[in-house]
């Protein structure tokens, strides 16, 4: 009975947890451009517009070249940093992995405002580049986390053994660290890619409507009506991130990714 009951009340949980999506999705798939559930005929026109409307397509180009670039500067950031971390160079390391935490601490809005202030008083407003690196920046903590992690299960022993035979700092890292990091590395770029893909805030504060990403698209399309599309450009969210956090789980371990011991601990 106990255990019916545990059953019964996590699918319960679940069904909660998904009910917005459900309906999200239902909408989506609408025959006629009308925001109803449950929908009114079928139709997955809706999801063709993300690919094949001109100006869709464009913001759908524009997230994933800012997610693409953004993660990927975020991980170049973040791998120098936690490597200097584990080697703990000087006592005052911690002051660095405090900044690294810290873009993704705060509230979005007051990082948002920060970076809009730097960018206007830089004369900087509005250039495309500076949304990547303002989500690079915003970001960072992700591969940080996940490459501190990394390190901490190294077995120093090893780096100890590669530079007894001679080997320097950079042929340790080329040869030894990074292999054994490289899950972590991934699991990093992952996670920033796909939050980058989502965010808004920041992009909007960094670079207005001068690049027109799919969140900015949609806060854009509002104002002249609502479409199924809209509806349709979430699911497709939805499920790139579980795409991209399944292949993560597929050939990873991702509880030791997010900080979980393993099972054999």
């Amino acid at each position: 009975m106990a255990t019916f009951l545990r059953r019964l009340y996590f699918t319960a949980v679940a069904l909660f947890l998904a009910a917005p999506l459900i309906v999200v999705a239902g909408v989506s798939v609408n025959e006629k451009q009308d925001l109803a559930f449950p929908p009114k005929g079928f139709s997955l026109s809706w999801y063709g517009q993300i690919f094949f409307d001109p100006e869709w397509r464009a913001a759908l180009i524009a997230s994933v070249t800012l997610a693409i670039t953004a993660a990927a500067l975020a991980v170049a950031i973040a791998l120098p940093l936690a490597w200097f971390l584990w080697r703990r160079i000087a006592p005052w390391a911690n002051v660095f992995q405090i900044l690294g935490l810290a873009p993704f601490i705060l509230p979005p809005v007051i990082t948002a405002l920060g970076m809009l202030t730097f960018w206007a008083t830089s004369g900087f407003y509005g250039q495309p580049w500076t949304a990547v690196i303002s989500h690079a920046i915003f970001f960072v903590t992700l591969p940080l986390v996940t490459l501190s992690l990394g390190f901490a299960s190294i077995d120093r022993s090893l780096v100890e053994a590669a530079s007894t035979m001679g080997a320097d700092d950079r042929t340790v890292l080329k040869t030894v660290v990074l292999p054994l990091i490289r899950p972590y590395l991934v699991s990093g770029y992952a996670f920033a890619f796909v939050l980058s893909l989502n965010e808004y805030i920041v992009a909007y504060m960094t670079v207005g409507f001068t690049i027109e990403t799919l969140p900015i698209k949609i806060f854009n399309a509002l104002r002249y009506g609502y479409t199924p599309t809209m509806a349709s450009v979430s699911v497709f969210f939805v499920a790139v991130a579980a795409l991209v956090f399944s292949l993560i789980a597929r050939f990873g371990d991702i509880r030791k990714l997010l900080g979980a011991m393993s099972s054999d601990t």
